[in-house]
């Protein structure tokens, strides 16, 4: 049987799969943002930064937009306030003097050491109850929807809210 896609009277908003997914991404984001915020005050974008700096530092800004899926203005905010911080710092590239790049300090490396393992902890909390194939499935699944939508739509372009 195929399905009607002009049917507007029997369509019903929580059973739309990119409602369904927001709802999903908006309970397990604020579940783990909840760790860092209480602990540090740190938003989501000052900790998405941390993460990719702690990761593949230095970078510059433009860079940490490449690794974080932030746009330029969010990854600007967060600069913004993790320099006023202390957590990150600026240093002019040794090689090409153009260039700014950003580190984490003693500081923000500190702090990143100690999220971490808590926000792990959260994590096997939000899968508990779900044996290791079953995440693995999960994972497989997630890629293959995220592959699809790219392919297709262009995810990149993809407005935030659904």
């Amino acid at each position: 049987m195929s399905k009607n896609y002009n049917d507007t009277k029997s369509f019903d908003l929580k059973d739309f799969f990119p409602y369904q997914v927001r709802v999903f991404y908006r309970a397990v984001s604020q579940s783990i943002a909840e760790v860092y915020t209480e602990t540090h005050g740190l938003t989501v974008y000052q900790w998405r930064v941390m993460v990719v700096l702690g990761n593949r530092q230095p970078l510059s800004a433009s860079e940490v937009v490449d690794y974080s899926s932030l746009d330029k203005v969010q990854v600007s905010r967060a600069i913004k306030g993790l320099l006023g911080r202390d957590f990150i710092e600026r240093r002019v590239d040794s090689v090409d003097k153009r260039k700014v790049n950003l580190l984490l300090t003693d500081e923000g490396t500190r702090v990143l050491e100690e999220l971490v393992p808590l926000v792990l902890k959260r994590e096997a909390e939000i899968l508990e109850g779900l044996s290791s194939d079953e995440k693995k499935i999960l994972q497989s699944l997630m890629s293959r929807v995220l592959t699809n939508a790219e392919k297709r739509f262009g995810a990149d372009k993809l407005v935030e809210d659904i």
